[in-house]
Order: structure tokens, then sequence, then C-alpha cells
């Protein structure tokens, strides 16, 4: 492992991102003075560890020697990195101030907080919540993830509504503070996932092991969202609904995995429907190869069921009619 002498570790993973590097991250370690800043490459093929070392010395270099994805790329550099507290962060995230204070402050108040979450508003209109976490995550009864201020595709403006600091169900991995030890007793992300909610399923994870993840308003990031995939891609579309039915059938109880799933399967038919509508006919390919997926992994997900499930995992129900049918 990598020494640190301090006991947070911000850890940017990065894929052919210099220019994401060279807009943030001179920011990222002047707001950053009590960690220790790192770059995991998953295997560039741009100029983004020449950049590093040329403009950026005190950052350490971690090279992967392959594209693991998100799941597996933190995975892999993160077993060569020595801290107490992980920061992961999106290197399309611009830091302010005293971003970091409030979260080692949560931490310490409660040892049973696995990981935390800042305040997440967008970079492009920075009144609003971006998608990608917003004011922290939450989950209906049939496995929809979904934000404080954020539902669907609608975002709320910021108007201090969101500036405390509670319990949620997920945390974003575009902010991602979690404890060291809790990320190794949990086998880190689910390297099958390699991108999209790998977070929500290791946050999951954590709470049916009896762990707690927070959001604190009082530190706020600013996301530009859509640095790797942006939200029309087909193949963010496929990751979301194969990781998503996996996700559910590690850690949802019987019998309520049995009819959400059957559920699920009826609603993403529909889904594709309208994604074909929206985005074009490869959203509805992309809806059916998820489920053929899913269906291939089947075998090695419910080996990976957990132990304990809690039967109470969900913050509302039937989100998705309420929202689109009721509004």
């Amino acid at each position: 492992m990598t020494e640190n002498s301090k006991n947070i570790a911000v850890v940017i993973l990065n894929w052919n991102g210099k220019n994401w590097l060279q807009k943030f991250l001179a920011n990222v370690i002047r707001f950053s003075q009590e960690a220790e800043i790192y770059v995991i490459d998953n295997d560039s093929t741009d100029d983004s560890i020449d950049f590093l070392k040329q403009n950026f010395p005190t950052v350490k270099i971690v090279i992967n020697d392959k594209n693991y994805g998100f799941a597996g790329g933190y995975n892999e550099g993160l077993k060569k990195i020595n801290a107490e507290y992980y920061c992961l962060l999106n290197s399309d995230v611009e830091v302010t101030e005293n971003w970091i204070e409030p979260v080692l402050d949560l931490f310490k108040k409660d040892k049973s907080i696995a990981a935390i979450q800042p305040k997440i508003l967008s970079f492009d209109n920075k009144n609003y919540f971006e998608f990608a976490g917003a004011a922290g995550g939450l989950i209906d009864n049939l496995g929809y993830p979904y934000c404080r201020g954020r539902v669907f595709d609608d975002l709320e403006e910021d108007q201090g509504q969101y500036n405390d600091e509670t319990e949620i169900f997920w945390a974003s991995g575009c902010s991602f503070f979690i404890r060291s030890k809790d990320f190794w007793e949990q086998n880190g992300f689910d390297e099958r996932f390699f991108a999209h909610q790998e977070e929500i399923d290791l946050c999951w994870r954590l709470i049916n092991s009896g762990k707690k993840i927070f959001y604190t308003g009082k530190s706020q990031v600013y996301h530009v969202g859509g640095g790797t995939l942006n939200k029309q891609s087909a193949q963010k579309t496929f990751l979301n609904i194969r990781n998503n039915l996996s996700m559910m059938v590690k850690n949802l109880p019987f019998p309520q995995l049995i009819w959400v799933i059957f559920i699920r399967m009826l609603l993403d038919g529909v889904a594709s429907l309208y994604f074909a509508y929206k985005y074009g006919f490869s959203h509805l390919w992309a809806v059916g190869r998820g489920h053929f997926e899913f269906y291939s992994q089947l075998p090695g997900t419910l080996k990976l069921r957990q132990k304990h499930q809690k039967s109470k995992f969900y913050q509302t129900k039937w989100l998705i009619f309420k929202h689109f049918l009721s509004k």
C-alpha cells in the first residue's frame, strides 16, 4: 500500500480525462489541504499521466493495467492506498472551500456511519441540484433510485431546503466518502456492475449489515455530469437496467424480491417503448440487453445475496406512478 501521512485520501478515477483534470484538479488540491490527493488511472490512452507528472507533482498516481470501469477501477486502485477515509471523487467535480471538514466531523460523531455524501449542485446551473446525487439518494419500494432534490429527470432549485444533515439510503459515487474499513469489509464495489449503481448496491449492503449512510448540506460540490457517459447514452441505459435488477436480487428480502422483480419486468417493457420514442431504437435494445445479461448473471448474483435483508428498505411507495401519472 502507498503510505499516507493524512487520514483521508481524495481519490479521482481517471480514464482519458486530461481535460477534466486540467479544469478541476488545481481546485481540489487548493481546498483539500487535510487530504492526500490520488489519481487512479484506468489505462488511459491520452497523455493524462504525463500531464499530471509535469503539472501536479504532489499528486500521487496509481496506474491500473487496464480499464476496469468505475467499480473495478476503484477496487483495484484503492488496494494501493492507505487511509482511514476515502473520498471517491469524479474528475468533473468542482469542490468548494471547507468541503471536507463537515464530513469528517460527522464520521467522528457517529461510528456507525459508513458513507457520507455532500450537497451536489449542477456546475452549469449552480442554483439547481445535479442529477447524480443531489441532496442524498433514496429508493422506492420497486427499487427505483431517486434523490432529495431530484426525482427521475426533474431537478429542484436549491433554496436551502436541504441544508440539513440526515440519514439517506445511498450516497452518490460522484463524491463518495467512506470509511476504508467498511469499504473492504464489503469487498468494495461489485465489479460485475462495471459502472452505474454500484454505489447504491454498496450502500444497500452496508445498511443490511447495520451501518448508516448520511448526507451533509454543510459541504457542497458542483458536478458537470456525463463526463464519461451522458444521460442519453444507450450504454448507460443498459448498465442501469442490468445493475438495478442484480442489485435487488442481492439485497431484497424474500418474498418481496419475487413480486418486485415481476412488476419491474413489466415496467421495463413499458420503459423500453418510452426510451425508443424519446431517444431512439438503440435504447429499446439496451433494455433488452440489460435483461438478457441479468438472466445470464443470475446464478452468480444469487450466490452474492446478503445474509440479512431489512424488510423496510424504501422511503416511498410507487414512485413511478405518483411521478408520471399524478405528479
